[in-house]
């Protein structure tokens, strides 16, 4: 049965039929009918040799009609055909933006128990690490900063800020809202401040 339907398939290409290959984007007129090879001039003009069922007839669909459906024959051509390349917009993105240094100043993320500790302490502490990741940053030669301090009563905002206000070689913001939510200070250290 399956030699009769490549038989079959094989006399039905004629010479001047144009035809496309089914795996490759390559079509073409039939200039030659050997057995189960068919050549074929592609559109570039060169001679390519293919196997039957390696080609599809593309001027006559009405003759494939008994072989192929409609739509197989349709999705056939349509997978055939080269796809739509995404055109992609890259936006230029200056060094500042590439590394951001977040601090979360959260205690819980400073230690494992704050059991024992005093407001005080805690506040220390929470003040100790800012200054300490201010100044790396700083000698680092970062470019941003993110403290993360949450909303709470506002007591290690206040101190934040005031310790912020002490240095010369930084500016400082309310962080991204939607990114952060209103817990978040943005330093940026000015660079090549004499």
């Amino acid at each position: 049965m399956m030699e009769k339907t490549k038989k079959k398939m094989a006399q039905k290409f004629e010479i001047g039929d144009k035809v496309a290959v089914l795996d490759d984007d390559i079509s073409g007129v039939v200039i030659k009918v050997q057995n189960n090879e068919i050549s074929v001039e592609t559109t570039d003009k060169f001679v390519m040799t293919f196997f039957v069922n390696e080609l599809i007839k593309i001027n006559n669909s009405n003759e494939l009609s008994g072989f192929f459906s409609t739509q197989s024959l349709g999705s056939v051509l349509k997978d055939k055909e080269e796809p739509k390349k995404r055109s992609f917009v890259k936006e230029k993105r200056s060094r500042k933006d590439e590394f951001v240094l977040e601090v979360d100043l959260h205690i819980e993320k400073l230690v494992s128990s704050k059991r024992g500790m005093s407001n005080y302490d805690i506040l220390t502490l929470q003040m100790e690490t800012a200054k300490r990741q201010l100044d790396f940053a700083i000698k680092n030669r970062m470019p941003k900063v993110v403290f993360i301090h949450g909303v709470g009563e506002g007591v290690l905002k206040a101190e934040l800020d005031f310790m912020l206000g002490r240095y010369d070689t930084i500016s400082f913001q309310d962080a991204n809202y939607q990114k952060y939510g209103l817990g978040a200070t943005e330093v940026y250290i000015k660079q090549n401040v004499k």
